[in-house]
């Protein structure tokens, strides 16, 4: 590793990048009782880190490479810094993107004089299509993490770390295909082998975790696209080889967590961070909670700020569902006077975000109720349990369908016979729910219908049929070839619906 380190220490990543800040986040370091340091790499010219691996790796480059043209595949960051990168050494670029990537940073690259292609749902995708172009058109691909250059430009953060802060305890990166986690670690185990190298990672993309769990790369059956820029099925194998021995442990964290690091991140540097950007900060809060850390110095890298504006009111609605700042309950009470008054007390003042109710001409009535929290985990499970003592309560605050479908469509109940309910997802882009629409297709009548498309990763459909025969129903399903769930049993359609 003495070369990567050298390579680090003497790169030219500064003709295109700046020593990015490293910002004190006063109110996340007072209300976690550690101080907490953002690496602000969403501040380069680019909003990313990319544009250091990427340049680092064609400013080395001979000129017979220079003069054939790089092709590089990328879900929006690493494009951006290799046409930055092409464009600064007067160098023909093709980028393949996935054709889910945000729209924000598909403008990016052809601004910056790339050529754009989109092709498939995910970064594998694009990936092959890529190396494909590459044989085709005699072209130099520009690797976005398995590269000993690329890892070596984006090692000059971690150089840039070591050099703002003198004591530093712990450092998190966020993991996607490896090669900033493994620059970083490798650099920083070089000169500080005690601080703690942490990385983090989607829940639903899960690459370094499971590599380490197996102790062998391992190719993800499906990854989620809501942090886009950490979208990879799986890890690179010299970032692997490069991480294993030097990074010390990986958090696994939610969207709903991502969601409330963005909101953190903006209230203490007013820097709307992407998705895989704020995912750093949200295994910071995750991981002191589960240790118990006080008194350290923990340094989060914001590795960038690529977002689509549409995809805000996502974030901001999840935002509070990942802090705990907010619960949401379904609760059974009498169909009778003077019940809803008596729930109503129960509730002891607490701030009401969403309140939904509907008559059903029966026994019993049901209340779908969003609550605010101040105090998190400890005030929703006080206020379970004092309303747990007249009423029979559930908490929906994990249920996904709950959050995604059923608060916006409460309203009564359509009693359709031999009803079952399905949760599909599916890569959201433009002419997305009338290929959905195509694809579902069947012999079967729909019964109920809700889709929700607000700039988020994937189409979210709830899709009632009345079925004689669910195993036909789902082998067709299984054609189509998107993720779904059967949630007939879930208590927020049995209640509300």
């Amino acid at each position: 590793m003495s070369a990567l380190i050298d390579l680090a220490d003497n790169s030219n990543v500064y003709d295109v990048a700046k020593v990015s800040a490293l910002s004190i986040a006063q109110q996340l370091s007072k209300r976690f009782k550690n101080q907490i340091y953002l690496k602000r790499e969403d501040d380069q010219v680019i909003h990313s880190f990319k544009l250091r691996g990427a340049y680092q790796k064609m400013s080395s480059m001979s000129e017979e490479q220079k003069s054939k043209g790089v092709i590089a595949s990328s879900a929006g960051n690493h494009a951006q810094g290799v046409a930055l990168g092409a464009s600064k050494l007067n160098i023909k670029a093709i980028i393949v993107m996935p054709t889910s990537t945000p729209k924000i940073k598909v403008q990016a690259v052809e601004q910056l004089g790339a050529e754009v292609i989109l092709h498939g749902d995910v970064y594998d995708d694009a990936f092959h299509h890529a190396k494909k172009l590459e044989t085709e058109q005699n072209l130099c691909f520009i690797s976005p993490y398995d590269d000993f250059e690329v890892i070596a430009g984006q090692a000059t953060v971690a150089k840039e770390v070591l050099s703002q802060l003198d004591e530093i305890d712990y450092v998190f990166a966020p993991v996607g295909g490896g090669g900033l986690i493994s620059g970083m670690a490798s650099y920083i185990k070089h000169y500080a082998p005690h601080i703690k190298v942490i990385g983090v990672e989607p829940l639903d993309s899960p690459t370094l975790f499971k590599a380490l769990e197996a102790n062998e790369r391992v190719v993800l059956d499906d990854v989620g696209r809501f942090a886009d820029g950490v979208a990879v099925k799986q890890i690179g194998a010299l970032p692997f080889e490069i991480a294993k021995k030097s990074v010390d442990d990986v958090v696994l964290v939610s969207n709903d967590e991502m969601c409330a690091a963005i909101k953190d991140i903006y209230e203490d540097v007013r820097s709307v961070s992407e998705p895989a950007g704020a995912l750093s900060t949200a295994g910071v809060k995750k991981y002191i909670l589960e240790h118990g850390l006080q008194g350290k110095n923990i340094v989060s890298v914001v590795s960038g700020a690529n977002v689509n504006f549409d995809r805000l009111r996502y974030i901001a609605e999840r935002a509070d569902l990942g802090e705990l700042n907010e619960a949401i309950v379904a609760v059974t009470i009498p169909e009778e006077p003077g019940s809803f008054l008596s729930f109503c007390e129960l509730l002891d003042n607490s701030s009401i975000t969403e309140f939904n109710y509907r008559y059903a001409a029966k026994k019993d009535a049901h209340i779908f109720v969003g609550i605010k929290l101040s105090k998190g985990e400890t005030e929703k499970q006080a206020l379970l349990t004092r309303l747990s003592k007249s009423f029979e309560v559930i908490d929906m605050s994990d249920n996904s369908m709950a959050k995604t479908h059923i608060r916006y469509m409460v309203g009564g109940h359509a009693n359709a016979e031999n009803e079952v309910i399905y949760r599909f997802e599916f890569p959201e882009r433009p002419g997305a729910l009338l290929n959905f629409l195509k694809k579902v297709k069947t012999k079967w009548n729909i019964s109920l219908f809700h889709y929700r498309n607000h700039g988020a990763d994937f189409g979210r459909v709830l899709i009632g049929l009345q079925v004689d025969d669910v195993s036909d129903l789902e082998s067709r399903f299984d054609e189509i070839g998107y993720y779904y769930q059967n949630e007939t049993d879930n208590k927020a359609y049995q209640y509300f619906l």
